[in-house]
């Protein structure tokens, strides 16, 4: 919108853009409650829906909330009502639940409300002070896990084979580093997608790295699956690797460049480093489309670590300017992009 039609809005008008996002507010806190205290769930258990007082005594609630839950979740299109009975919407289940789809967006409300997000950001306005992972709390590891999982989803089950000339590459074995692995997940599952291949974890986090080591112990991978903890900056392995990949974790490299040259040699000739990560949007009008807002939500916790999320293109640069040659990239969503180069 240019600054002249801007000017030419009436008050009425510029208020229902404010007031939508209030409405937005409202909707977030009922679908974040719905899923805290398992209401969500329930509904998913019921195909053919629950009255308020049904689903109260489910859950051992109050039935006069849950119905005041009930109307806020169909004004937010979560749920569908027949009669007295409330149901969830098509997908919906899919959506918030199920934590295996690709589809899965769940984890985003949940994680936006804890306090690393917004109220630290707000506390910290005027000194400006930055934290780091190691000093963020359980819950919020546990979050961001849970909304990195659907990225491992696409990136794993469709997304590294639209990289030409890799799946061949590693039917015959080899190694595959996961940098900034966290709390274990995609170790869990490139093992399970590359059954010959030796998966190497790298992390800068102890902690994340403990959960990974138990994750891969509790499912019998210790033998072909090693977890280490170093900040990417310093990242050293004793054998080549046939691809390194980083899952929505690039951006937040203290150093880029140090980080890419080290990629670049832990990796075999001709290996492949290929990137996951938000493609943050280059113009004022993708930023302010939908995934835009949220990926904008997302730089509050990223500024105070003192990084930012970067557009896709600057990916593109990074490689080129350390010699990756055969660079790619495709969007699997529109908060999800994946660049790649290969080493010459």
């Amino acid at each position: 919108m240019t600054a002249t039609a801007s000017a030419a809005l009436t008050v009425a008008e510029q208020a229902k853009p404010l007031l939508a996002h209030a409405a937005g507010y409202a909707s977030h806190r009922t679908i974040s409650l719905g899923l805290r205290t398992g209401l969500v769930e329930a509904l998913a258990h019921e195909p053919d829906g629950l009255s308020p007082e049904g689903l109260a005594r489910r859950l051992g609630l109050d039935g006069f909330y849950v119905a005041v839950w009930c109307r806020s979740a169909l004004a937010a299109g979560v749920c569908e009502r027949d009669g007295e009975r409330y149901r969830l919407a098509p997908h919906v289940a899919t959506l918030l639940l199920d934590m295996d789809s690709p589809a899965y967006i769940g984890g985003v409300f949940l994680v936006f409300e804890q306090h690393e997000m917004f109220d630290r950001f707000e506390a910290a306005l005027p000194s400006g002070e930055r934290l780091w992972w190691d000093d963020c709390g359980p819950e919020w590891i546990a979050g961001v896990a849970g909304t990195g999982t659907p990225f491992y989803t696409r990136l794993v089950g469709s997304g590294l084979g639209q990289v030409s000339g890799l799946d061949e590459r590693l039917a015959d074995g080899g190694r595959i580093v996961d940098t900034a692995c966290g709390s274990g997940e995609g170790l869990l599952r490139l093992a399970e997608a590359y059954p010959t291949c030796e998966i190497v974890g790298v992390d800068g986090d102890a902690y994340s790295v403990s959960l990974a080591r138990d994750r891969v112990a509790e499912a019998g991978l210790s033998e072909r699956v090693s977890v280490h903890v170093s900040p990417l900056e310093d990242l050293v392995l004793d054998d080549p690797a046939a691809l390194v990949v980083n899952n929505i974790s690039m951006h937040e490299c203290r150093d880029l460049d140090r980080t890419t040259e080290r990629v670049l040699g832990t990796l075999e000739p001709g290996g492949w480093f290929v990137i996951s990560d938000f493609p943050f949007p280059e113009t004022d009008e993708g930023l302010a489309s939908v995934p835009g807002r949220i990926m904008g939500g997302i730089q509050f916790f990223e500024a105070q670590i003192d990084d930012q999320l970067l557009p896709r293109s600057a990916y593109d640069e990074l490689l080129s300017r350390h010699g990756f040659v055969d660079l790619g990239s495709t969007e699997l969503t529109p908060v999800h992009a994946l660049t790649w180069g290969r080493r010459a």
